[in-house]
């Protein structure tokens, strides 16, 4: 028989790499003729190559759910509601970490599914501090004694900044003139301000990798308020240090909204193992593997009956019991064609504001630039 060969893409990082790694190669065990193979690369390669080209290359994509949109308009990717029966996505839909299932689907079809889930959340070190911030107030208290690390990197100053401006009243996105309106957007910018005033400098060159690589290795840092979550340094033997995550603080009476954010698992329309390559990914995704395999092996499922396994959260000190509410609660992105532009691009500015202290109207002007350029892309892209 001959041998089949799967070429996958995914990221660097234990959570992203080392499940996929462990899961194929029981399913090769499984089926002696099939290989799966992972190349890993940076978050900033896979930002800086289209992920469309790397449909040419490989079989199996892990992919970030605003990438759906182009999915749509360019059929890369298959539609996974057209090869997997309707009661193993009814299965997905009724175990999805918040919005994890359906940020996949667009224009009624199904580009990924959801084998991986975060958001943003507040993680410290228990050794060093017993008063655990409730209220943002709390936070900006903590900050001023220099106890706190945040990632602000444009990427997530934005996704931040999505955060506050659904805290001040209003979310982002809901016309085509702006990306919000000037006073909710000067509000949100406002009380950015207030925290990333007073934290170290070195924040605005750390992603939530660096920031828990930070908490976990070093005692200069107690707390974060907010970064996309990692189950690996709340289990032992990880890092040096343990991690433990919760809740989100209170913003004038109500838990902040984060931005979720997780993977997905597609297959090429281009692989000449198709169904080979749906088989795995419905392996993967599945609720017996997620919770066990998958999470054994440092990942961080997108399947809700994994969050709430007790195997699961003993292994990780109940890393998801704790988050799963910030993760119900969370906030999706928009995922139009061009959307990416804007994603790519916005945080810059952001990030000189809050970075040098200049007129947050001008860093919103700007926003709105990168914004109207997204949807021309869209346009174009679809004309």
């Amino acid at each position: 028989m001959q041998k089949i060969v799967l070429n996958g893409i995914t990221w660097g990082h234990s959570r992203g790499i080392t499940p996929l790694l462990a899961v194929s190669q029981r399913y090769s065990e499984l089926y002696p003729n099939v290989e799966i193979r992972w190349k890993k690369r940076t978050l900033q390669e896979f930002a800086d190559f289209p992920i469309e080209e790397l449909t040419k290359e490989y079989d199996l994509l892990i992919i970030d759910h605003p990438w759906v949109g182009c999915a749509d308009a360019t059929n890369c990717v298959l539609p996974l509601n057209e090869y997997i029966a309707a009661d193993y996505l009814r299965d997905q839909q009724e175990n999805s970490v918040g919005l994890s299932h359906i940020s996949y689907n667009y224009n009624n079809k199904q580009w990924a599914l959801a084998i991986d889930a975060a958001t943003p959340a507040a993680s410290y070190r228990k050794d060093l501090l017993s008063d655990v911030p409730q209220t943002w107030q709390d936070v900006i208290v903590l900050a001023k004694q220099g106890k706190v690390a945040v990632p602000a990197i444009p990427i997530d100053l934005l996704m931040n900044f999505y955060t506050f401006c659904i805290a001040n009243g209003k979310e982002p996105f809901q016309n085509e003139e702006e990306v919000i309106d000037a006073a909710t957007g000067i509000l949100a910018i406002e009380t950015m301000k207030e925290l990333y005033s007073v934290v170290d400098k070195k924040m605005f060159s750390c992603n939530p990798i660096a920031v828990a690589e930070l908490m976990s290795t070093t005692n200069d840092y107690y707390y974060c308020p907010f970064a996309y979550g990692y189950s690996n340094y709340a289990r032992k033997g990880y890092a040096q240090h343990l991690l433990h995550y919760t809740d989100v603080v209170a913003f004038n009476g109500k838990k902040l909204r984060t931005t979720i954010g997780g993977t997905g698992l597609s297959v090429s329309a281009f692989s000449k193992h198709k169904e080979v390559a749906v088989d795995f990914a419905k392996m993967i995704v599945s609720g017996e593997c997620q919770r066990t395999m998958y999470v054994q092996h440092g990942g961080q499922p997108g399947h809700r009956s994994a969050w709430i396994d007790p195997s699961a959260n003993h292994l990780t000190n109940y890393f998801f019991t704790q988050v799963l509410p910030v993760m119900d609660n969370g906030y999706m992105r928009p995922r139009y064609n061009g959307y990416l532009h804007f994603q790519d691009h916005a945080g810059d500015p952001l990030q000189q504001c809050l970075l040098h202290d200049t007129d947050p109207q001008k860093a919103l002007d700007a926003m709105n630039t990168i914004y109207e350029q997204s949807l021309a892309k869209q346009t174009a892209l679809t004309a």
